[in-house]
Formats: structure tokens, C-alpha cells, sequence
């Protein structure tokens, strides 16, 4: 049997292209909701933006790397797995924390600012924990990864769309409020489309190798949600931000990160089929824990 760290997932250059502009769509529609007050707001709680980079950005990142350090999967499914570390919420967050009553403004605070800071800071964590472990620094060497070159297709992902979508809303609000109402489903569907359209090319990949990733993407789901949820609790934050944080630090973009293991790793098998798994699972996990919390009567303990 071929092994994983070798099989290559087939995407070709125009599904590629597809999906880059996907996601920016994407982006640009979740930036179209959002505004300067959202920062504003996160900067009168300075306690509450400090725990969620923690959350997101240091924490996250560092025990992911731990558990490969425990549990030694394969190269590619490890350097999946800081891949998915290593990228920020997903904008799906803002929904499940509705639903299961959180604190929704806090959540897309959080999210606009990770989105933000992801610029710099999913190139940074990737490529620390990624070289810091022998067998994914083993893959890093190979690819000859350029960090330039990461950086500057996370900018013009996620930080472009970014800045141009609150700009829209700075200058025009209604035309914001429309768009974002066409925009966000419409790109959102195409994105989907795009993820099974890759799957159905390479049906028998996923079936062969699938099984190498499923309790791990699983294990690695629930603890990037209790993550969040334990240092919220340690930081004595009510159990409503709990909740937010938890769903925040749980729900990964992961479609950025099968964008970047497409561009920069040629699809390379335990990246990709991990990155894949986690983007139908997260779904699955954070509504099924977001139904929970929303019937779940609890007296605030804090």
C-alpha cells in the first residue's frame, strides 16, 4: 500500500484558482459586517481580547503540538494537524455561538480580530511547530517552503478582503447590508461545492486512507474546544464568553488551510485528508455542542 505521507490529492490549477477566489468572497462577506466599533469594543476589554489570541493563537497552537508529540501520527497528518492549529476561527463560529447563547458580539469581535491577526500570525505558528518537529521539519525541507511567499497569499486572502470589506461598510452601509446578504450564502456554496468536488475526484483516496485520520481530526476537535472553554474558565469569565470561547478556538477555518496545503504542499495526502476531515467535522461538533449549550438551562457561575 502507497503510504500516506506520499499520495497526492488531485486539484488541478483551475479548481485551485476557484477556490482562492472562493474564499475571498467569503472573507470579503464576513468583513462586510464588520466595523471599526467591533475593535473598539474588544479594546474597552482588553482582558477579553488577551484571552482569546491566547486561546487562538498561543495555546492552541502549542498543545496541538504536544499531542503529536504524544500520539506520533504520521509527518502529514501531524503537519495537517499545525496546519489547522495555525489558522484562525472560522466565520461559522459567529452562527453556533448564537445558537447556543453565547455572547455573539464577542464572537465576531474575536473573529474580525483573529482574521486580522492571522496575517502574520498562521505563517509564524506553522512554521515554528512545523520546524520544531523532526519528521514535519523533514517535509518543510522538502517542499522547500518559501515564508514570504505563505505570508503573502494569507494577506491577500484574508487581509485584502479584509480591509476592503470594511472599507465598504465604513463609506456605504447599506450597500454593505445588501451584498453581505447575496455574498456570504452565495460564496459559502460555491466553497462547498468546490470541497466535494474535490472529494468526488478522489474518492478512493478518501477511502483508503480516512481511517488514518478520523479519531485523530475527532480527538484534536474536542480538545481545541475544551482549550478554550478551560481558559475562559481559568481566566473566571462568565459561562456565557465560556461558551463563545470554546466555539471560537473549536471552529478553525480549515477551508484557508486546504487552500495553503493545495498551493504550497501539491495536496500532499495526510495534509489534505486531515484539513478536509476537520472542515466537515468542526461542523458537525459545533452544532451538536452549540444544540446542547442552546437547551442546557445553567445558573451563570461567575
Amino acid at each position: 500500500m502507497q503510504q500516506l505521507d506520499h499520495v497526492q490529492i488531485n486539484f488541478d490549477t483551475n479548481a485551485l484558482w476557484v477556490l482562492n477566489v472562493a474564499l475571498a468572497l467569503v472573507m470579503f462577506g464576513v468583513a462586510l459586517g464588520i466595523s471599526i466599533n467591533d475593535f473598539k469594543s474588544l479594546i474597552k476589554q482588553p482582558k477579553l481580547v488577551l484571552i482569546g489570541i491566547l486561546s487562538q493563537f498561543i495555546f492552541l497552537p502549542f498543545v496541538t503540538f504536544l499531542f503529536v508529540l504524544l500520539i506520533k501520527p504520521q509527518p502529514s497528518i501531524a503537519l495537517g494537524m499545525m496546519m489547522v492549529a495555525a489558522c484562525p476561527g472560522g466565520n461559522v463560529s459567529n452562527f453556533m455561538t448564537s445558537l447556543a447563547k453565547g455572547n455573539t458580539a464577542l464572537s465576531v469581535s474575536l473573529t474580525a480580530f483573529a482574521t486580522f491577526l492571522a496575517v502574520f500570525m498562521t505563517p509564524l505558528n506553522f512554521q515554528f511547530y512545523g520546524n520544531l518537529y523532526q519528521p514535519t521539519a523533514e517535509i518543510l525541507k522538502s517542499i522547500q517552503l518559501e515564508p514570504f511567499e505563505l505570508i503573502k497569499l494569507v494577506v491577500l486572502i484574508l487581509g485584502i478582503p479584509l480591509v476592503l470589506g470594511m472599507l465598504l461598510r465604513f463609506y456605504n452601509e447599506k450597500l454593505a447590508h445588501k451584498l453581505s446578504k447575496v455574498l456570504k450564502p452565495l460564496s459559502i456554496v460555491v466553497f462547498i461545492a468546490i470541497v466535494i468536488i474535490a472529494f468526488s475526484k478522489n474518492l478512493e483516496v478518501f477511502n483508503n486512507f480516512i481511517h488514518h485520520v478520523l479519531l485523530i481530526g475527532v480527538s484534536h476537535n474536542i480538545l481545541a474546544i475544551t482549550i478554550g472553554f478551560l481558559v475562559a474558565r481559568t481566566f473566571k469569565l462568565s459561562f456565557k464568553n465560556q461558551k463563545t470561547l470554546a466555539i471560537e478556538t473549536g471552529i478553525q477555518n480549515s477551508g484557508l488551510g486546504l487552500l495553503l496545503i493545495f498551493t504550497f504542499f501539491d495536496g500532499i495526502g495526510g495534509m489534505a485528508i486531515l484539513a478536509a476531515f476537520w472542515g466537515i467535522w468542526h461542523i458537525i461538533s459545533g452544532l451538536l455542542l452549540a444544540w446542547y449549550w442552546s437547551h442546557k438551562k445553567r445558573r451563570l457561575a461567575y
